[in-house]
């Protein structure tokens, strides 16, 4: 537990894998290749892995280790299914190009669907995944079709080993009716200001109190850096959004996320503002993810108690713990207060 809540990070939190596991079939694609030949020459032990879904020879004796082994290790694989999961209500489907990421967010709802070992995935046959998005945006033609790139991850940290990212907001550039977003909590933004986006894509950071992400984010940038990032791809013309989430009501909350608006406004420029979006997601838990979680962070200080939450089912069949309507109630006051202050002209895409 000690060694999750003190691990530094390393600057600007680069994820750099203690170990890779290899289906055999990425090394047919020249990206795998590629990546086994980088990785040996940077000394990083390499293992074949007979599928990318059920990955062994992660190590951890407790689920502790177990839990921060997984987030070291990286497993390239190929993305064999055609279908794309749909991805309400943020947009029509899920582009996969990655699965997990390395942060150590306590709240994390990938707690529930990747268990105790969510190591990091990433898929090499990017071509592939692209060409299938094209037939569901060629499907639904004259509709507009949305893809969103980080439903089950965060794609930056693997993207200066991959390129993923920067190949689908280029290959959705050229899509007259074919949008694409994603979000991270991550910094490492800089090969992707000089993308062609044609501003067919929407760059969104996860943001949070100062106090929530140094309490649960573990292992990822602060709230400033962050924020600074977000300036640098407003000024590559992107449309900007912003995620924050999960609203945790601590004690003094209130002033927690004012100060969170207070900074975006002292950084954004004027054009940034003219095409700006906000997610609004309040704290929620699962059964299942709480489990995973008390094993997992046995010292952790997230509010869990079912006592003082609604029970409530999600789109997905399973059950979750929800704040009540009165507290939701004041959330989206609160919330929606700060957007028409700061920037009255930005929109407010949901608040749950």
């Amino acid at each position: 537990m000690t060694q999750i809540l003190l691990e530094k990070p390393t600057d600007r939190h680069i994820f750099i894998p203690k170990r890779v596991f290899i289906e055999p079939a990425a090394l047919t694609y020249q990206l795998g290749q590629r990546l086994m030949e980088q990785f040996r020459s940077e000394g990083i032990p390499i293992t074949t892995t007979g599928s990318h879904n059920r990955v062994t020879g992660i190590p951890g004796k407790t689920p502790q280790e177990a839990y921060l082994e997984s987030k070291r290790t990286l497993v390239l694989g190929v993305r064999k299914g055609r279908e794309f999961q749909t991805c309400k209500p943020s947009a029509h489907y899920q582009l996969p190009l990655v699965t997990s990421c390395p942060g150590k967010c306590e709240y994390c709802y990938l707690l529930t669907n990747l268990g105790q070992k969510p190591y990091i995935r990433a898929y090499v046959n990017i071509e592939e995944i692209l060409q299938r998005a094209k037939d569901y945006i060629d499907q639904y033609l004259p509709r507009e079709t949305i893809f969103e790139g980080a439903a089950t991850s965060d794609p930056i940290p693997v993207e200066r080993y991959t390129g993923a990212l920067k190949q689908a907001i280029e290959f959705f550039g050229k899509q007259e009716q074919g949008r694409f977003r994603f979000v991270t909590k991550f910094v490492d933004v800089d090969s992707l200001l000089d993308a062609k986006h044609n501003g067919h894509t929407r760059f969104r950071f996860s943001l949070n109190a100062a106090y929530v992400i140094k309490q649960f984010e573990h292992h990822t940038p602060t709230m400033f850096e962050r924020v600074e990032a977000a300036g640098k791809a407003a000024q590559a013309g992107y449309p900007l959004g912003f995620l924050v989430a999960p609203i945790v009501l601590y004690e003094g909350w209130q002033q927690g996320y004012l100060e969170l608006f207070e900074e975006l406004n002292s950084v954004l420029g004027p054009l940034s503002r003219r095409d700006l979006t906000f997610e609004f997601i309040t704290h929620r838990f699962t059964q299942r993810a709480k489990s995973n979680i008390e094993n997992i962070f046995p010292k952790s200080q997230l509010d869990m108690n079912e006592e003082t939450r609604q029970f409530k089912y999600g789109q997905f069949g399973y059950g979750k713990y929800v704040y009540p309507k009165e507290n939701l109630a004041e959330v989206k006051e609160f919330m929606q207060g700060m957007v028409d202050r700061y920037f009255p002209s930005a929109k407010v895409e949901y608040l749950v």
